[in-house]
Formats: C-alpha cells, structure tokens, sequence
C-alpha cells in the first residue's frame, strides 16, 4: 500500500516564467479583438511606432500601433479622441504589462477618411495656404497650357474637348500620372516640380474624373497640397464633380468644379474674344482721337504765346552779335592790360640784378661765420677760467692740502677724530693718517 501525501507538490516558477505562461495564454485567448475607448498619453518617438493608452471610465488598457500599420492610418491620432481598435493582446515581458498590439484603428462617430480630411484641413488653413491673398492671378489669355492628369481617363477628353472648342490656339501639354492609389501622390508632386523646372505652361491644370471618395483620396494628400502652395506657376485644380471638394481644391490658385469647367474658366470663347478686342479697339480709337484733338488745342494755344518765331530769331541775331562785340572789347582791354603788367614785371625783374644780390648775400654769410666762431671761443675760454679757479680754491681748502703741509689726522678705534688729548688714554690704540700713507700706533703718555 502505498503512503498517503498529506500535501500537494509545489510548482516553483520564476518571474519571466510565470509572465511568459500569461503571454502565451492571453495571446491565445484574445489573439482577435475590438477594443473601444478614449485615447490617452499619446506619443509617437523616433522610432515612428505611435505608443498610447485606451481608457474608459472603469480600466486603462496600454496600446501599441507599429509603424508599418501607423503609416496606412487615414486620420491622425489626438489626445481624447474616441476611437474603435482592432488587434490582439498580448504581455509586455519586461513591464508584466497587458497591451493592445493594434492592427487598425477607426474613429468613432465621423468616418476615417472624413476625420483625416478635416485634420488636414485645419493644419493647413491654419498655415495660411488658402489664404486668397497668396493665390496666384491667372493670365487673361492663357496660350501654353500643362494638364496633370491620367492620359486614358474622361476628364483630358472632356477638358480637351470643351478648350479647343472655345478657343482653337492654345498648346496643350499631357503629364500622364496616376490619379488614385498610393503612388499618385508621389507622381504628381514629381509632376508639378517638372513642369515648374520646364517653365514652358502658363498655367497647370491638375485634374481627374469623378469618383468615389477612397478614389479621390490621392487629391487630399498633405504633400501634394504644399507641392501645389510651391509651385511659381498658377495651378488649377478640378477634381471630381462639384460636389466634390478635395484639399488641392483649396489649395490651388483656382478651384473648377468639373475638367470642363475648367476649360471654360481658362479661356473666353472666340465669339466672346472677338467681341471684347472689338471694344478695346473701339475705346483706343476714341481715346486716341480725342487726345489728338487736345494736342491740336494745346498746339494752337502754345504758339499764339509764342508769336512769329521768325521775329523771335531777328531778336536773338542782335542780342548775339552785340555780345559777340561786348565780348571781343573785354578781350582786347584785358590783354592790353596783361602785356603793360608784363613789361613792368620785366623792369623790375632787371633792376633787381639777381647777381648783386647773390654777391650780398655771401658776404653777410662771411661776416656771420667770422662772428659765430668768435663767439663760440669766448663761450668756451671763460667758463674754462672760471672752472680752473674754483678748482684751485677748493684744493686750497681740501683737508688733504692740510696733510700735504706735515699735519696728521688722528682716529680712534671706531673712527671718530680726535681733537683733544682727554679723547683718549695711554694704552689705546688710534690711526694716524698722513698725506700719503695711514699709521697704527698705541698711546704712551696723554698730556692735556
């Protein structure tokens, strides 16, 4: 018989194996889910992977969107937005966190595609890129025009069609582009930088058919809206039926609502033209000669001020040949003056003889020398007198003169001079200095 166990055997797991057993257990559970709720912590790093959390009133579920499945979103996620996401659960292992591993996400109330184009809308408007004022004019008569738009579609028939029919001399250039899917963005912001590098259009029509609103997506594209905001060349934008408004609607410098209404807006009809050149020319003709009319009026006036020019000319002979005469007497007088100041200069210039001058001049110089060096010399024999003098005085007062004549002078130890015999004592020693030589001699007898 085999023993009783009292107690169960225990199962020891670790951390990572405990949440590893709820990783796999909740992926298997809820590997397909729709999850509504209130978008909360938003925040999308470098990384392009869009991190946020769902919450409602009662729990807060933490979700992520992968960036491969972030770039196929039609609207942009906001703070607080209610939204619909569809995905599994799964554990985040290093947190031990439950997290939503979002495949798609919708918005809840307005549709996907309505909400992102009302996003746009808004950042764009904001941004001042359907501001009126930056729109560019269109030419009144535009002859080179570019069209952007599928080569095999209705709408280049229809634009084309209706452009020729009105107004038979405009050239027309095709871009053939994709008009829907997600390569028509890229084609036609390619297009319009082509163009605008080619510089031949006058104005580009940017154009399609009409369509459902996924068809019509590619026109509400944020790239090709600030493509169309940068191009130097007007663009027209007539996308769909007029019902239909995209974002190139309102970006552009003119908004059709059809391909053939822009046509329309492009050019007058020949009848319409003929009629309008016929009007200008009109007012030019009447313009024209009611200004001939006033130049006549004024012509008429300015020569009854004037009077007979040839009366006039007369006037102006005499004047001139009496200033002519005026003149010539001025010159004749100044150039007799001029010839008497000459002869005088000459006179003088004679008199003054530069030779006797110069002869002057050089025996001043002789006297001045023979001065300066005489007095050069007495400046230097009298201070040298005066020098040998007080030298002689002051060697007769040197003490040394004294000593020349058999006088000494006596010092005692710490060199003062002794002047009296009670300054020092027998035994001490003194310094007799001679005129030439010193002498150290010890006292014998001191006699007062």
């Amino acid at each position: 018989m085999e023993p009783l166990e009292l107690f169960t055997r225990r199962e020891i797991l670790t951390v990572s194996e405990l949440v590893g057993r709820l990783k796999r257990l909740t992926e298997q559970s809820f590997d397909f889910v729709w999850v509504e709720g209130e978008v909360s912590g938003l925040r999308q790093p470098a990384s392009g992977h869009i991190y946020f959390a769902l919450k409602d009133q009662g729990a807060l579920l933490r979700a992520v969107l992968f960036k491969h499945q972030a770039a196929l979103l039609r609207f942009r996620l906001e703070e607080g937005q209610q939204v619909l996401c569809q995905g599994r659960l799964s554990v985040y292992q290093a947190r031990g966190e439950v997290q939503l591993v979002a495949d798609s996400i919708e918005p809840r109330g307005a549709g996907a595609l309505a909400l992102a184009f009302e996003q746009l809308r808004r950042r764009l408007e904001a941004e001042g890129l359907f501001d009126p004022a930056r729109k560019r004019p269109l030419p009144e008569l535009p002859t080179r025009v570019a069209v952007v738009t599928s080569p095999s579609g209705a709408a280049i028939r229809d634009f084309l069609h209706v452009l020729h029919r009105r107004f038979a001399r405009v050239a027309v250039a095709v871009y053939p582009v994709k008009v829907q899917g997600e390569q028509a963005p890229g084609e036609m912001i390619q297009a319009l930088q082509d163009l605008a590098a080619w510089g031949w259009p006058q104005v580009i029509v940017l154009t399609r058919g009409g369509g459902s609103p996924e068809d019509l997506w590619a026109f509400n594209d944020e790239g090709l809206a600030r493509a169309i905001a940068a191009c130097p060349i007007p663009v027209v934008s007539a996308v769909g039926h007029e019902i239909d408004v995209s974002i190139s609607d309102l970006v552009a410098d003119l908004r059709a609502p059809t391909p053939s209404a822009a046509a329309e807006l492009l050019v007058k009809e020949g009848a319409e033209l003929l009629r309008r050149i016929q009007a200008v020319a009109a007012r030019l003709l009447r313009a024209g000669r009611r200004l001939l009319s006033d130049r006549r009026r004024d012509l008429r006036a300015l020569a009854r001020g004037l009077g007979d020019p040839r009366r006039i000319l007369a006037d102006q002979r005499l004047r001139v040949d009496d200033l002519l005469s005026r003149g010539m007497h001025a010159l004749q007088a100044g150039l007799h003056g001029r010839a008497r100041e000459t002869w005088r200069l000459r006179g003088a210039l004679w008199a003054s003889r530069p030779d006797r001058r110069l002869a002057i001049i050089q025996a001043r110089q002789r006297d001045l020398a023979f001065r300066l060096a005489a007095a050069g010399q007495g400046a230097v024999q009298t201070p040298r007198a005066r020098w040998q003098a007080l030298a002689g005085r002051l060697q007769a007062l040197s003490p040394l003169a004294v000593l020349g004549r058999g006088f000494a002078l006596v010092q005692d130890e710490q060199g003062r001079v002794l002047r009296r015999a009670q300054e020092t004592a027998p035994g001490r020693r003194v310094k007799v200095r001679l005129a030439q030589g010193r002498l150290g001699a010890r006292v014998e007898e001191v006699e007062p």
